[in-house]
Order: C-alpha cells, then structure tokens, then sequence
C-alpha cells in the first residue's frame, strides 16, 4: 500500500493507575489483549494492540500507570517501562477520568510533557460523571493545563465515542503504509497471555488481600493429544501468602485454574489444560534477576 494518504504510527496510552488505559487499549483493538482489574498498577508490561482502519494503522501501547514511589524493584521497573514508551511514540494518548485530576494525573502530565512529543487527551468513564454536565467545565480546565492536539471524551467500558477517539489519533500520526500485516493483533505470544489472564483471575479472586509481590510464568505450553498443556507457577514473596494463594483445601486455587481455563478456552478456540504451582520465592520483586526472567526488565 502506497503512504500517500495513509497513517501509521505508535500511540501510547499513558496516565496514572486506574484511570482505564487497559480497559481503552481493548476497545480501540477491538479485542482483550490486556488484563483489566479493579486495582490499580495491574498493567506491568508494554502490551501492543494494532487498529487496521481503512486509511490508518494504529499500533497502541498500554503502559503500567506512572505513579510516585519507588520503593521496590518492580515498581520503579514499571515506572521505566510507561517511561520509555512515552519516548518512542508517534503520539502520546494522556488518559484521565472525567472530572477528577490528581496530583499523580500532574505527575504523567510533567513527564509527557518533557518527551516533547505531541499529546492527545482521552477523558475517559464519562458513563460515570455525575452530572454529566460537568463534562464541559472538565474539558475546558483541561485545555488550560496544555495545548493538546485535542481533547475526546469516550468510556472504553461502554464503547462510547471509541470510533471517533481512534479517527482523532489517526489524524495526528505521521503518512506511512502500515507497519504490521493484516490481522495482526498484538505483539505478544500466547505464553505472555496465558500468564496474564491468570494473573487477572489471582486479582479478581483475592480481591484486596492479594499481595502485589504475585507473579506468574508460564514454564510449559505444548501440544498433547488434541489438547494444549499448561504448567505455569504463581510466585509469592513470602511464605504466608502460598496459603492465601492456595486457599482452603486448594478451593481457591482451583477456582482461578478453572476462570483462567475458562477464558483461554475462548481465546485459543480450543481445549486447554492448565496445572498451576504456587512457588515461594522470597523477595522477588526487588530482585533485577527475577524482573529479568519475568521480562518486566
């Protein structure tokens, strides 16, 4: 395809935890590539999601939400990863909740802005903004905090405006065929994913007494008989939490195989046998050789 006319360009989805980059990146792709949670800093990695639109190509970045403190390893890991995805991108999406700017929504603002590159804003969950009126008045201070390229309102949960947000960022990406071949979705294989959807399930499952020192690898993924078979451990930090993992006679655990199972059953479209580990491995999280392994570095 000639670049004449057609856009193509790397858009990063940057902003603080929780304001629903992952949630945003999986409905501009069209498709769940990245893990939603309710807690903040689920995102860990640069997941890549492409958007083939009929004169643009648009590969999205999700990033791990900047934030203050860099008490541990990972943290300050995470902080690099969103960090050097600013830096190599075409156009940074600054992602913020309508009707809220916190100090660590200034924070990703500060960053942005001295990476120089052009910046959209993306006011998301306005399905939540009550009243909605209060939309407007948002919109109009947020102007006044930076000369986006342009500010589009949208809920990546409903689907509101996510067409009309795609176009914009099109717009503002530099003429070039595209980058990935058709039907290409993202740039991570399904080792990475399997890990990640039982992450999410261990997040959702343990709600607020899941520790942020969890970590899941996927050891072993071949094909068996008609069947794909799985082992994957779960790392913990410390020796109390591989019961809280575990659960009650392994119920918890089993449980979060069985969602995990579930869901990658959908996405591989077809059967899928998963045998999950608790490991100890004290420390990890502030441990570089454990982050590297883990490829959060």
């Amino acid at each position: 395809m000639s670049a004449a006319g057609h856009r193509c360009g790397f858009a990063a989805l940057v902003g603080r935890p929780n304001v629903g980059k992952s949630t945003l990146l999986n409905a501009l792709a069209g498709e769940k590539l990245s893990i939603v949670t309710p807690r903040p800093q689920t995102t860990r990695h640069r997941v890549l999601g492409v958007a083939t639109l009929p004169q643009a190509q648009i590969a999205f970045v999700d990033t791990p939400g900047l934030h203050r403190g860099g008490k541990r390893a990972l943290n300050r890991a995470m902080n690099r990863t969103a960090a050097a995805a600013l830096e190599e991108a075409d156009l940074v999406v600054l992602v913020v909740e309508a009707g809220k700017w916190l100090t660590e929504d200034e924070l990703a603002l500060q960053r942005i802005r001295r990476s120089g590159r052009p910046v959209l804003a993306a006011v998301n969950k306005i399905d939540r903004l009550r009243p909605r009126e209060r939309l407007l008045p948002y919109i109009a201070s947020l102007a006044q905090r930076f000369e986006f390229v342009a500010i589009v309102p949208v809920s990546a949960a409903k689907g509101e405006n996510v067409p009309q947000l795609a176009a914009a960022i099109a717009q503002h990406l530099p003429e070039s065929p595209p980058l990935f071949p058709p039907g290409e979705r993202t740039n991570r294989d399904l080792k990475f994913r399997i890990a990640e959807i039982v992450r999410e399930k261990l997040t959702l499952e343990l709600d607020q007494e899941l520790p942020y020192g969890i970590a899941v690898e996927v050891e072993r993924a071949v094909e068996e008989d008609g069947q794909l078979m799985v082992d994957a451990s779960i790392w913990v930090d410390r020796p109390g939490q591989k019961p809280i993992v575990i659960g009650a006679r392994g119920e918890r655990l089993k449980r979060v195989g069985r969602a995990a199972r579930l869901e990658l059953n959908r996405l591989t479209g077809r059967r899928l046998h998963l045998t999950l580990w608790v490991k100890v491995r004290e420390g990890w999280a502030d441990n570089a050789r454990a982050l590297q392994q883990l490829g959060l570095e």
